[in-house]
C-alpha cells in the first residue's frame, strides 16, 4: 500500500496555521529555536541546513563535538549570519554499560566526574578558540543523557546553559529544551512522516496555549537526514517562519 503523503501534508500544514492562527488572533506569538546536533567539518548536508536558515532568517544552533571539530567547520561558520555553536559534550562516546541495559551517555553515571568535567573545560577551550564570539557556553549532552552531579557543576567551569530533550532531572536557568525530533531512529534512519510530526507539534502547541514563555525546540542531525527530512523543515519554515503567530528568537538571547 503506497501512503499518500500529499495529504498527510496537507494536513499538518492545516492544523499548524490553526495553531499559529489561534496565537496571531490574541496577539500571542509561539516562540520557536532550532537545535542540530553531531557537525564537526562542513558537508553537502550542512550547506543545505546553512542555504534554509539564511533564505527564513532563523538561526541555526550546532551542537559541536569539540574533540573533533575542525578548522574548516570554523571557516565555513565565519561569515553565516545566522549559525552559532553550542558544545556537544567532549568525543560523543558512550561509557555506561548496554549489557546491564543502560541507556546510552556519554556524561553519565559511569564517568569519573572530575576526569569528565576536565575534558568539558578542554572543549569549551577549544569551542571559544574555534569559534570565538559564535560559541554559546552551552552544553547539549550526547544522547541528551546527562547525569546530575555534572549538570550541577556546569555553571562553575563556565559553561552555565544546558539543552537536552524535553525532561531534565534538574530544570534551570539558562536551560533550553528541545522537543520534536524529526527523525525515527529505528533503522533505516529516517524521517518522522508527516503524520507523526503533526501529532507531535499538536501536542506541544496545545500545551503553549495554557502556558507562556518556554520555547518550542527542534531537533534535527543533518549527517543522518534522508530527502524527507530536509523536504520537511523547507516546509516547515516557510510556514512557521514568517507566520504572525510565531517568533524566532536568537539563539544567544534564549541562553542569556
Amino acid at each position: 500500500m503506497i501512503q499518500d503523503t500529499s495529504s498527510d501534508f496537507h494536513r499538518f500544514e492545516d492544523e499548524l496555521v490553526r495553531h499559529l492562527d489561534w496565537f496571531a488572533e490574541r496577539g500571542r506569538k509561539i516562540s520557536f529555536w532550532w537545535r542540530d546536533d553531531d557537525a564537526i567539518e562542513p558537508t553537502p548536508a550542512l550547506d543545505r541546513m546553512l542555504a534554509l536558515v539564511n533564505e527564513h532568517g532563523v538561526d541555526l544552533a550546532l551542537a559541536v563535538i569539540p574533540k573533533d571539530a575542525t578548522e574548516a567547520l570554523a571557516g565555513r561558520l565565519a561569515n553565516e549570519p545566522h549559525a552559532f555553536v553550542l558544545q556537544h559534550g567532549w568525543q560523543h562516546k558512550n561509557f555506561q554499560l548496554k549489557e546491564k541495559g543502560e541507556k546510552a551517555a556519554e556524561l553519565g553515571s559511569r564517568r569519573d566526574s572530575d576526569e569528565l568535567i576536565g575534558q568539558l573545560q578542554a572543549g569549551k577551550t577549544r569551542l571559544d578558540a574555534l569559534f570565538g564570539d559564535r560559541f554559546i557556553p552551552a552544553v547539549v549532552p550526547p544522547w541528551n543523557r546527562i547525569a546530575p552531579e555534572i549538570s550541577r557543576r556546569l555553571p562553575g567551569i563556565g559553561l552555565p546553559g544546558l539543552s537536552t530533550f524535553t525532561f531534565h532531572n534538574f530544570p534551570r536557568e539558562h536551560q533550553v529544551q528541545s522537543h520534536i525530533d524529526i527523525l525515527k531512529w529505528k533503522k533505516p534512519v529516517r524521517f518522522i512522516g508527516w503524520e507523526s510530526a503533526r501529532l507531535r507539534f499538536d501536542l506541544q502547541l496545545t500545551r503553549r496555549r495554557n502556558t507562556r514563555g518556554e520555547p518550542l525546540g527542534l531537533l534535527s542531525h543533518h549527517l543522518a537526514h534522508d530527502e524527507a527530512s530536509f523536504e520537511f523543515l523547507a516546509k516547515f519554515l516557510a510556514i512557521a517562519a514568517h507566520h504572525e503567530g510565531a517568533n524566532w528568537p536568537r539563539v544567544k538571547d534564549l541562553f542569556g
